[in-house]
């Protein structure tokens, strides 16, 4: 595993209750590396943080990783399964990362 996916997953195991659900996927293209976080459904709040606080403090820390790398280094967080719990229709639901995106972080 690269120093970025470790780095998340010791950031990420450490706040969260389900450290065993944790699962990082981690490609490289041309636009750098992407880093794909799964965790357990009751851990989005922590991940994500008030206002989004903590996923965004957590992207930053991973563009230093990636700097100190000379690599770009992008984080997107999975919805998990029944995840979210909404009467609107999936056409108006936005993805964590849609939002996270609007609040311009």
């Amino acid at each position: 595993m690269e120093k970025d996916a470790e780095f998340l997953e010791y950031v990420v195991k450490g706040l969260v209750d389900h450290p065993e659900s944790v699962k990082i996927n981690r490609t490289v293209d041309e636009m750098g590396v992407l880093l794909n976080l799964d965790v357990h459904q009751d851990d989005m709040g922590k991940i994500i943080g008030r206002s989004g606080n903590t996923a965004k403090a957590i992207r930053i820390l991973l563009r230093v990783v990636g700097m100190k790398n000379n690599a770009r280094v992008n984080l997107k967080i999975n919805e998990p399964e029944g995840g979210r719990k909404s009467t609107t229709t999936t056409d108006d639901v936005k993805s964590v990362d849609d939002v996270i995106e609007d609040l311009k972080i």
